[in-house]
């Protein structure tokens, strides 16, 4: 069984940095001193860099300040990504102080593709891939649902990925209608592939369509030769996660900056 000590070297080294060494094709990267601004045209901007930054105190201030002033320029919206094991550790704390605001901690999880592939279906659940516009706006009503909050960026964000091949919607269907919705995300030129999604309509929950939509999205894994997949897991679903074999490496915790 591989560490949790080598599994989050692996995420360290991989795919953490993608965010910014492998962008999207529209997006723009901007380096400052130990950290990287991404940007889109019509999406909140990111902010991530490795685990050490050796940037401390009054130069720390002056160097969030900076990202913040920039996206302050462009009237648009950031995301601050921090790490549990990051330093300094007070970083949450300044990124609180110039106005960024925790959008909750999650627990990092990272498991072998090949060990998750043999859940199976539950009776009377379809599980397939999205392959048109109005499964992608039926995926996005749904998690929307389940998660209370407007979806709309989840819509726009895979009809932006429906010809890219690292991006594969997956969505279970019962009685008719989309009842769990997820996303794999393979990260290119690393050993990695993301878990997104996974939300369950109430009446759905507890008849094993989380895991089986894990199983499916492993299998298109294994088959990419993807070795690892990794998971950002609410609360509710980490215990689910570790008993399919997933090891917690770390927590996770984004920090948004918005406009006034």
């Amino acid at each position: 069984m591989t560490s949790a000590a080598a599994l989050l070297s692996a995420f360290d080294t991989q795919a953490r940095p993608a965010e910014w060494t492998i962008p999207d094709q529209d997006a723009e990267v901007h380096q400052d001193g130990p950290v990287f601004r991404v940007t889109w045209p019509s999406r909140r901007g990111f902010i991530g860099g490795p685990p050490t930054l050796n940037v401390e105190g009054k130069a720390l201030d002056t160097l969030i300040a900076r990202q913040r002033d920039f996206f302050a320029a462009r009237n648009q919206p950031v995301e601050w990504k921090t790490w549990g094991h990051d330093t300094p550790a007070d970083l949450p704390a300044r990124l609180e102080a110039a106005g960024f605001e925790s959008e909750g901690r999650e627990t990092v999880l990272v498991g072998l593709a090949s060990a998750m592939t043999t859940q199976a279906t539950p009776a009377g659940v379809t599980i397939r891939e999205a392959t048109t516009e109005a499964d992608i706006h039926n995926l996005a009503a749904t998690a929307a649902e389940v998660f209370g909050r407007n979806h709309d960026w989840l819509a726009a964000h895979l009809l932006d990925k429906q010809n890219d091949p690292n991006t594969i919607a997956v969505l279970a269907e019962a009685d008719g209608r989309v009842v769990s919705s997820s996303r794999i995300e393979f990260v290119p030129g690393t050993e990695f592939a993301g878990l997104w999604g996974g939300g369950t309509l109430k009446a759905w929950r507890g008849k094993g369509i989380y895991k089986a939509l894990i199983a499916h999205r492993a299998r298109l894994a294994v088959a990419r030769g993807t070795k690892y997949l990794q998971v950002d897991a609410s609360e509710d679903s980490r215990p689910i996660l570790e008993r399919l074999g997933f090891t917690t490496i770390t927590t996770t915790t984004g920090y948004a900056w918005t406009p006034r």
